[in-house]
């Protein structure tokens, strides 16, 4: 893959693509939702269904896996926001890619660089932490590390750590692999023997392209049950 634009700034380095990527996506998601969402009618319209069967996609991964229903009222619209924003956040490196004169990436898909996912899944997990000490206190909520019995407040500390990583690392690597393979279609072996794989590997990138579309969904859709998964077991006493 190729390297990043990559700034300064009081001494921090930024990532010129994800600042980018992430801004677009928060742009076109913001537009999208307004877009549906306008003209509102007592019989819905065509737009309205749409954005209503998605609020109800999302609703329905809440309601299946966080049992405290006033859990579920607040999550409701973290889970549709999330599940949107990083379905486009998949989605955008595969049909937008943009280099600066010097050959760095300056767009592309910011869910393929871990930084990212490690970002919102660490996001994820502050916020199940947020819910268990409302819900039990403080003090009730360390002492669920010690549910069923004390000797599993270990496992359970080490749980923190690996359900942090499957969470992060699970959706850096499929979208990180196919923006990859999809580079190596298009540079690498459309070059190799000329016009012959030229021709060969269009119909190729186009049906990696439309197989990675769909990865990118049931990528956003296991982040988001994941998330809620993680969240409902911080609400629910063992």
């Amino acid at each position: 893959m190729e390297k990043p634009e990559v700034f300064e700034f009081l001494g921090l380095r930024f990532n010129t693509s994800n600042i980018l990527g992430g801004t677009l996506v928060a742009v076109i998601v913001l537009l999208m939702c307004i877009w549906l969402a306008r003209k509102v009618e007592l019989r819905p319209n065509k737009k309205q269904n749409v954005l209503e069967y998605m609020i109800d996609f999302t609703n329905d991964i809440v309601k299946s896996n966080v049992e405290d229903e006033a859990a579920q009222k607040h999550l409701s619209l973290y889970a549709f926001v999330l599940f949107l924003f990083i379905w486009w956040l998949n989605q955008l490196g595969l049909f937008l890619e943009v280099k600066d004169f010097n050959g760095l990436m300056l767009l592309k898909s910011p869910t393929a660089d871990p930084a990212i996912t490690m970002t919102m899944a660490m996001m994820t997990l502050l916020l199940s932490y947020n819910f268990g000490v409302q819900k039990f206190g403080s003090l009730g909520y360390f002492k669920n590390y010690g549910r069923p019995m004390l000797l599993f407040i270990p496992i359970n500390i080490l749980e923190e750590f690996t359900n942090f990583l499957t969470l992060s690392l699970r959706l850096y690597g499929n979208i990180y692999a196919g923006e990859v393979l999809l580079t190596l279609i298009g540079d690498k072996f459309a070059h190799s023997f000329g016009i012959p794989t030229i021709i060969l590997s269009a119909p190729l990138t186009l049906i990696w392209q439309g197989f990675s579309v769909f990865i990118g969904s049931i990528q956003a859709y296991v982040f988001v049950t994941l998330s809620m998964v993680y969240i409902g077991k911080k609400v629910t006493q063992e």
